[in-house]
């Protein structure tokens, strides 16, 4: 009899364990894309801008894509759980002051760097111990694909959560609610188990971690400040690329003299992970972009409220949430490459569509179909993208891989707000809106190429999690 109970036992185990790490990835991706339907009425009651508000969500994606790597490295010397735990704790406490905010710098601090930080602190450990709880591959695919549905279904209902919340009590509640979510997964954390121990002595790379944090954040805030003074942005742009390229000189002079680094450059000589992480990078880059502008526009320009925004939205979560339930399903009969390139095709005629409709109809439902094909599109391919990453590495490795996963797909999410959100704040009429989109389409076909050049591993049961 105990034998009988056992598979059915280990299910629930599993499914116990899943449920804190999903939410983790729902909550940090609601938090990258709800403020965008608050944008009137946080710039109204703060007295900013809303240039101000793009600034405050940018950076907020920007610390996440900074310190994901060092979150990363550091789950290795203090362990997955303990690392979770306590980004869990610093979020909420970010969430809690930008609910409190009385000005544009405190919302920054509680909400840009603190829930940014709390996430690059939790993040990392959400992969990690996926990919160290979930052995067989059949699990670890329906698992990775629980935690990226929701993370995109966060992103894109994000907005209609947050205007609801924005229009029947305040656009701080948003941050109360958020705050009592972390407070509900630390409680379902406590079935959390840490596969591997901690390992103090685990040497951690600062100067590294200094580095690459400060070739990020001037990269993106070349790009931020493209509108205002084109100098200053090639003076970052240049200055970030310079950090970059010494961090990776240092990277690899560590490596010569046998010192552990923060990022190992072996990372980079996998040829289909490397591949699958540009196609990550992207497709935050489109979701977020998109989000920004679209949700802008129609606030900004057609005087739209936040609930009537959210609402709206729901096209994009409603094809997500599609296409994610399917994923698994998917998966087993089509091999990796052929979801990825078959989502950003999707995903790019959704944005063609959102800019064709724009122009044609003057009703805010001209803007669901878009959408829709937007939401259709990266459900599909956000989890064959983690599992080809993830799965390229063997288990002493996830948590440099993780790290750097996580990192990229921040990286992507920033940029894209940064880039639609400068493009679009530069002139908020239709020429404006038009023009950001049309950049995200041609960044979307950067990530269509890199599918295509993925290697065709065979669709099976085991597909969705295997090496390619």
């Amino acid at each position: 009899m105990a034998d009988a109970r056992t598979p059915g036992d280990a299910s629930r185990a599993q499914r116990r364990v899943l449920a804190p790490l999903a939410l983790a990835q729902f909550i940090c991706s609601f938090a990258g894309s709800n403020m965008n339907v608050m944008i009137n009425d946080i710039s109204t009651d703060l007295d900013t801008t809303v240039q101000g508000v793009q600034v405050a969500i940018t950076i907020f994606l920007l610390v996440m894509a900074a310190l994901m790597i060092p979150g990363g490295k550091l789950t290795d010397r203090y362990g997955r759980k303990r690392c979770f735990l306590a980004g869990l704790a610093v979020y909420g406490i970010g969430a809690l002051l930008s609910a409190a905010a009385p000005g544009l710098g405190v919302l920054i601090l509680g909400n840009s760097i603190l829930e940014g930080v709390g996430t690059a602190l939790l993040i990392p450990p959400v992969y990690i111990l996926t990919t160290l709880l979930f052995t067989d591959m059949t699990s670890r695919a329906r698992a990775f694909g629980t935690i990226m549905a929701l993370g995109g279904i966060g992103a894109a209902a994000g907005p209609l959560i947050g205007g609801l919340i924005t229009s029947w009590l305040s656009w701080r509640a948003a941050f109360v609610f958020q705050a009592l979510v972390i407070a509900l997964i630390i409680v379902l954390s406590r079935h959390l188990e840490d596969p591997l121990p901690p390992d103090p002595t685990r040497p951690f790379d600062t100067v590294g971690a200094v580095l690459s944090a400060a070739g990020l954040v001037l990269v993106v805030m070349g790009i931020l400040a493209a509108d205002n003074n084109v100098w200053l942005m090639i003076g970052l742009l240049a200055l970030g690329a310079l950090t970059l390229l010494w961090f990776f000189r240092y990277v690899r002079a560590r490596e010569t003299a046998g010192k552990e680094p923060l990022l190992s450059t072996s990372l980079f000589r996998n040829r289909t992970s490397n591949l699958g992480l540009v196609t990550q990078n992207v497709q935050w880059l489109l979701l977020m972009g998109s989000s920004f502008t679209v949700a802008a526009y129609l606030q900004v320009v057609r005087g739209y409220d936040a609930i009537e925004t959210g609402v709206i939205f729901t096209a994009a979560t409603l094809g997500l949430l599609t296409s994610s339930l399917a994923a698994e399903r998917l998966a087993k009969r089509r091999p990796q490459r052929t979801l990825i390139t078959a989502g950003f095709v999707v995903t790019i005629a959704g944005i063609v569509v959102l800019i064709a409709m724009v122009d044609s109809f003057p009703s805010a439902w001209a803007f669901a179909p878009g959408l829709l094909l937007l939401g259709l599109g990266l459900g599909v391919m956000l989890t064959p993208s983690v599992n080809i990453v993830q799965s390229s590495f063997p288990e002493e490795r996830q948590g440099e891989i993780s790290g750097l996963s996580r990192s990229m797909s921040n990286l992507g999410s920033s940029l894209g707000t940064a880039v639609a959100g400068t493009i679009l704040v530069a002139g908020l009429s239709r020429g404006a809106y038009a023009a950001a989109m049309i950049a995200l389409a041609a960044l979307g076909l950067v990530g269509l190429a890199a599918a295509v050049l993925l290697p065709k591993a065979p669709a099976g049961p085991g597909a969705a999690g295997s090496p390619p």
